[in-house]
């Protein structure tokens, strides 16, 4: 029997037509995918009714998102961190099942491949950065609280003028960045500068949108972390600064509950005699949860 085909007559007509051509994908979740979205596409468009213009602003601005995107900058990253969707996948995807649940984040756009090994205790400061002094403890835990050694954690930050090492010509290749192996109960420590909070990228067409929205561009203090061993679902998280002034108006929706440090301020017995002033120290716990150890791609080159 011949296939029945159906021409568009209606704008309503064309969903279905859309939909019933896309169903030939032999792949099971391109289908699914691709349906929802446009199903909900299709739906968006009847909302809001765009104007010819509307549509022409709209695809300039998507091809703006390409063409802003390079081996240092991810403009389509920026683009899904700004709306909330980055931390709905984050969060969608790394629920834990034991008393430990864990801390998941944002990877953000300037993760790098192969850091530096760094001794425990080891400074990741590459290049001359001012700052208060910070050190810093962290242990790895699996959900029921085990020690994890012998995973792999990257450590990255921006230094106190707001940049990371790749934005920044100043800065030496790979500073505020590290590579620790836990120990036997699961911990490493790391000497750097206290982070500051700092504006995102906004020389991308996400910088416009931005503020024609009204919406500051800043993200709070924080520290990256990405552990990754065999045996445990790759962990990428971010302990945020608790007297940040953008804590609650973070640009990317990034900080979660769980995701708040205690970075204490000492003025007393530093740890190292090069310390002057006031110094910070902060403790953190990193839960793992069993799974395939997969590296994310880093979103930079």
């Amino acid at each position: 029997m011949l296939e029945t085909k159906r021409l568009i007559d209606t704008q309503e007509s064309v969903t279905p037509i859309v939909l019933e051509a896309m169903r030939r994908a032999p792949n099971d979740r391109l289908r699914e995918v691709m349906a929802a979205f446009v199903r909900h596409m299709h739906e968006f468009v009847r909302e809001v009714k765009p104007t010819e213009a509307e549509f022409d602003q709209g695809i300039a601005f998507l091809n703006a998102i390409g063409a802003s995107t390079n081996e240092s900058h991810n403009e389509g990253m920026i683009f899904s961190d700004i709306l909330g969707i980055s931390t709905i996948v984050t969060m969608l995807n790394n629920g834990g099942t034991g008393p430990l649940e864990p801390a998941t984040a944002l990877l953000g756009p300037f993760w790098r491949l192969n850091q530096p090994l760094t001794e425990h205790g080891g400074s990741i400061i590459r290049s001359p950065t001012p700052g208060p002094a910070m050190f810093a403890k962290v242990r790895v835990v699996d959900t029921n609280g085990a020690p994890i050694a012998g995973a792999e954690v990257d450590v990255w930050h921006a230094s106190t003028v707001g940049m990371y090492d790749v934005q920044d010509e100043n800065q030496a290749d790979m500073n505020m960045r590290g590579k620790f192996i836990t120990d036997a109960d699961g911990c490493f420590s790391f000497r750097s500068v206290r982070p500051v909070g700092y504006p995102i990228p906004v020389h991308g067409p996400t910088g416009p949108l931005l503020a024609a929205q009204l919406r500051a561009p800043m993200r709070p203090a924080h520290l990256h972390f990405l552990s990754f061993k065999h045996g445990f679902k790759t962990l990428i998280s971010q302990i945020f600064v608790s007297d940040d002034e953008s804590l609650y108006d973070d640009v990317t929706f990034g900080v979660t509950k769980n995701l708040i440090g205690n970075f204490e301020r000492h003025t007393v017995a530093p740890p190292a005699s090069d310390v002057e002033g006031a110094w910070y120290s902060v403790e953190c716990t990193l839960v793992m949860i069993q799974g395939e150890a997969i590296l994310p791609t880093p979103p930079i080159g």
